[in-house]
């Protein structure tokens, strides 16, 4: 039996990815048995396989999907962002897109450090994407008095 310290830990394992949902230990994984590790249908996984560039299980010689741990991992991801946080599809995969990637041990990569003046916070086109169009001129004048803050406090 397993005490909330070993879920919490295994949990973290995953990467924060879903409730403690034991992974088998092995290397590929039928879509069956992904459907049934994560509680869902296999036509939800063969959808989600469509909206979701991330999760490309491979196909044997007879057609079978074979996913990979990591491929089960984003399942349980997709799964927690959707039915838990809530989050559209299109939320969804734009935040999977911009989250930072971890290095196989569920540990996220650590970002490489750049002065505050080499580089904007974001590029206008990357806002107008996330955000919609005048996002640009917003975030700036939010960047200004974030920047008066700052020097308030100093």
């Amino acid at each position: 039996m397993s005490t909330p310290e070993n879920a919490a830990a295994h949990a973290g394992e995953l990467g924060a990815v879903a409730d403690a949902t034991e992974i088998p230990d092995k290397l590929y994984f039928r879509i069956g048995d992904v459907a049934r590790l994560a509680g869902i249908k296999p036509y939800v996984l063969r959808f989600w396989e469509t909206e979701f560039p991330a999760l490309g299980p491979r196909k044997s010689g007879t057609g079978h999907r074979l996913y990979r741990r990591k491929d089960v991992e984003m399942v349980l991801e997709i799964k927690r962002l959707l039915y838990e946080q809530r989050f559209t599809i299109e939320g969804a995969r734009k935040f999977l897109e911009v989250r930072p990637k971890t290095d196989g041990s569920g540990s996220a990569k650590p970002a490489k450090r750049r002065s505050a003046k080499a580089a904007p916070v974001a590029s206008a086109k990357g806002q107008a994407d996330l955000f919609g169009s005048g996002a640009s001129e917003m975030l700036d004048t939010v960047r200004k008095e974030l920047l008066e803050i700052v020097q308030l406090l100093r």
